[in-house]
């Protein structure tokens, strides 16, 4: 019978490029010891002047005005929220049992009603939610104040701890967004540093990889990484991030 050490071997320290459902259906129960993700937000889908322009956005040619490669961000709400809902339920099968998902979101209103995200997130043991306070951001219309944090589900299987100290860390976490980076929403390296590090996993997931840095976190902290990404330019990206990393990983914090 082959281990689940074996099954994991051609996924360990890779980019899978690929859908991440059918991806993750591939990998053994209770496999990972930790999952830090951000999917797309489904913006597109919008009632507040959507993505139609940048004013306002501080990011190199407001990136993310022109979407996502290979992915529209676009879908029915119902629909997007099943799909998540599903991917969580992957992420959740993977998971050791103590091991948990750190998963980030956005918290908006659409036609006078909050999305908190209870209809993805609520059937899961949440046991935190950490705020992730960004420096500026892209703000698409006149009628709003700039957006300026985002929201971190921890869910955790009942043995997940903290390493020794971890936990004089606060709940909101003040970290600006990262500003050299082609991808239109990247994680800047030392939000996912604080997560990887607060924790004793040793296998981390990240299934919407995007540009890499949960990668290049999980490498800086001496622990190893499975990226999944649907976007082939993306996994590209990714793939030349973690080798620029390989060749100076004492630049602990650079933009790779």
């Amino acid at each position: 019978m082959q281990k689940q050490s074996d099954k994991l071997k051609d996924y360990l320290n890779n980019i899978i490029c690929g859908e991440c459902l059918e991806t993750m259906k591939n990998l053994p129960d209770s496999s990972i010891d930790l999952v830090v993700t951000s999917p797309p937000y489904n913006l597109k889908n919008s009632t507040g002047n959507g993505m139609k322009d940048g004013r306002g956005g501080k990011w190199k040619n407001a990136e993310l005005v022109k979407g996502y490669s290979h992915h529209d961000d676009c879908m029915p709400h119902e629909e997007y929220a099943e799909w998540q809902r599903s991917c969580l339920k992957e992420m959740f099968r993977l998971l050791k049992d103590d091991g948990a998902i750190f998963y980030n979101h956005k918290w908006r209103v659409q036609d006078g009603l909050l999305q908190d995200r209870r209809d993805i997130v609520g059937e899961f043991p949440i046991r935190q939610i950490i705020i992730w306070k960004r420096k500026g951001g892209i703000n698409f219309n006149a009628g709003y104040f700039l957006p300026t944090y985002e929201v971190i589900y921890l869910i955790a299987k009942p043995k997940f701890k903290l390493v020794a100290k971890a936990n004089a860390h606060g709940d909101v976490w003040d970290f600006k967004q990262e500003m050299h980076n082609d991808h239109p929403a990247p994680f800047p390296v030392v939000l996912i540093d604080r997560i990887i590090s607060s924790t004793s996993a040793q296998v981390v997931l990240d299934p919407f990889m995007g540009s890499g840095t949960t990668a290049i976190a999980a490498l800086m902290n001496n622990r190893d990484y499975i990226g999944i990404e649907l976007s082939p330019d993306y996994c590209l990206m990714s793939k030349e991030r973690i080798k620029n990393f390989l060749k100076q990983p004492h630049l602990k914090f650079a933009a790779y």
